[in-house]
């Protein structure tokens, strides 16, 4: 039996009466909903622990479904992680390495697979990166600019009409907690990440944040809702973010700050309700599993895998490694690195140590960060852990090792400790290795990248 006809067959189990006009198991092929935020990191929500976050819609989806704690972003800059995400493909391979560049047209589409199959795939919202949805194949996409916030009324409006004379790929995507974060008379209580300098500017910046990831949690309530209502339980909903938040060391990095994302999948009488998994997955195995939950065969020349194996409870492991690759976007994050992480370990590896490093937060407008940065700026005259921070942050060396074990915030670099040399140099050989396999040669591949595309 295939792994689909088992899927149908554990959802017929429980919803067999449902299935309309006496469509045969196969025939009753799943709609598959995608709820995309948009730049929100792993642990800030109450469903990841930290009740300091009102999101009891992303609470009640990991009640009901199974919550992955260990799935990262393909890059950590938003049209690279998505065009990963829509292609199965790692940024050297489906040529979208810098921010705002688009895939190669030729690359194949999601859109374009569920269409084989048989579904209709629309998008609302901020799917792909900004206007550049329509190059995908989709059959319908809108409000997919800055900030557009009828994407999900539209959404709605569509759920409630749609015709059901095909199965459906709605992709949802809100433009929080994205910048600029609404303004709060608050501040953030409680423990800062170790990566941030606490002054009164950090925490109410902090306050702002939550409050968009509260109104990212609003949204995903709205389409979770109205998806069961009008598409019926045989619906797999899934919901992540296409990376970490735009703080110092998360967003521009290969931090797990910057890459580790939250990502919960829902399907009533398949996937065990409150369940947690520790599986390694990347957004790049998104595509072949929705393609297997569809029906299809996942192609073999992607670089994603499915791990339907994991929804249904069949397997509890996916990946061993993932590796993450950051480009930049303009002056702003030129900073090139790539890395490879495994349960335990992190080694990064920056493309240019030489150079300093610089983001949005410290050289862009006030509400990209420098609301607060000037704060962290002004406390490194009396505060020496302070200055470390913003030396941190500027200054990168060649190469970087973490225990993610005992050093989750990845702050003590081990490279250079002899006692992990042995760990340094079978980690740098393993991301050599897949580098080659990916057509990337590092710094050469980034200037001529650099060179071919103009940053808009």
């Amino acid at each position: 039996m295939s792994r689909h006809l088992r899927l149908l067959t554990l959802f017929a189990t429980g919803f067999g009466a449902m299935i309309a006009h006496n469509q045969s198991i196969a025939e009753a092929k799943p709609n598959l909903v995608v709820f995309l935020s948009d730049d929100h990191g792993y642990l800030d929500s109450s469903a990841a622990g930290d009740a300091r976050y009102r999101t009891p819609s992303m609470a009640r989806l990991a009640k009901q479904g199974m919550t992955f704690t260990q799935a990262f972003a393909a890059s950590p800059s938003c049209a690279p992680s998505r065009a990963a995400l829509l292609t199965g493909l790692m940024p050297a391979r489906n040529g979208s390495m810098l921010n705002h560049q688009p895939p190669r047209p030729e690359v194949k589409k999601l859109p374009a697979y569920l269409h084989e199959l048989g579904y209709e795939v629309v998008a609302f919202g901020k799917v792909a990166h900004y206007k550049q949805g329509k190059d995908y194949g989709f059959d319908l996409i809108e409000h997919d600019t800055f900030h557009d916030a009828e994407c999900i009324p539209a959404a709605l409006k569509y759920l409630r009409k749609w015709s059901g004379k095909k199965p459906l790929c709605l992709f949802v995507g809100t433009n929080w907690p994205h910048v600029p974060w609404p303004e709060v008379n608050e501040s953030f209580e409680g423990p800062l990440p170790p990566t941030h300098v606490d002054t009164l500017e950090t925490r109410q910046w902090r306050a702002q944040y939550a409050a968009a990831v509260e109104r990212c949690d609003v949204d995903l309530g709205k389409i979770y809702d109205a998806a069961y209502k009008h598409l019926g339980p045989n619906t797999l909903f899934v919901h992540f973010s296409d990376h970490g938040a735009q703080w110092p060391f998360g967003k521009w990095n290969l931090y797990d700050a910057g890459t580790r994302v939250p990502f919960v999948a829902v399907w009533p009488n398949v996937i065990s309700p409150g369940s947690r998994s520790d599986a390694m997955v990347s957004l790049v195995d998104v595509l072949p599993t929705l393609i297997e939950v569809a029906g299809g065969t996942p192609p073999a020349d992607i670089d994603g895998h499915s791990f339907c194996d994991v929804l249904i409870g069949e397997k509890t492991a996916h990946r061993d490694r993932i590796f993450t690759t950051h480009s930049g976007d303009g002056r702003m994050n030129a900073y090139p690195m790539r890395s490879v992480r495994t349960p335990r370990w992190k080694y990064i590896r920056n493309l240019r140590p030489e150079g300093k490093h610089h983001t949005h937060i410290d050289l862009g407008t006030p509400v990209d960060g420098k609301g607060y940065w000037q704060s962290w700026i002004e406390r490194t005259k009396t505060d020496p852990d302070a200055a470390e921070v913003v030396e941190r942050y500027h200054r990168r060396p060649a190469e970087e090792l973490y225990d993610l074990e005992s050093d989750p915030h990845e702050q003590s670099n081990l490279v250079g400790d002899a006692s992990y040399t042995q760990v340094v140099a079978e980690l740098r050989t393993e991301l050599d290795e897949w580098m080659r396999e990916q057509g990337d040669e590092g710094i050469i591949t980034e200037t001529d990248v650099a060179a071919a595309f103009q940053v808009p």
